[in-house]
């Protein structure tokens, strides 16, 4: 496992190289750099933009199953209860002040 990330780790600071010293003079007048040099741009790009996991994000799996779980308790839901929990989700937001103020509801604009 460990000889594989590093052949992994050199393919990817091999194509960065190649790509660097293509593109980036000809585009920028930057230097050529080296095999090693690349190998640190990786690893500094790995930590600034994407950390060092290379599966899917657990987060983003849990929010795509949370959305699927309120929708399934949606369709249950008879019209009055929608309304209420849509009327219980205004409030939650307006008393937090998300987005600025109140929602513009059909009700708040026959009462103006």
């Amino acid at each position: 496992m460990p000889i594989g990330l590093l052949v992994v780790a050199a393919g990817f600071s091999a194509v960065i190289m190649l790509l660097w010293n293509w593109l980036m003079p000809a585009i920028f007048g930057l230097g050529v750099v080296n095999f090693w040099q690349a190998a640190g741009l990786f690893i500094l790009a790995r930590i600034l933009f994407g950390g060092f996991r290379f599966k899917h994000k657990p987060e983003k799996h849990k929010l795509m199953h949370f959305g699927h779980h309120m929708r399934k308790e949606w369709m249950k839901m008879t019209p009055e209860q929608r309304q209420e929990f849509v009327n219980q989700r205004r409030d939650f937001f307006n008393k937090r002040n998300f987005f600025g103020g109140r929602f513009n509801t059909d009700e708040d604009t026959q009462e103006e």
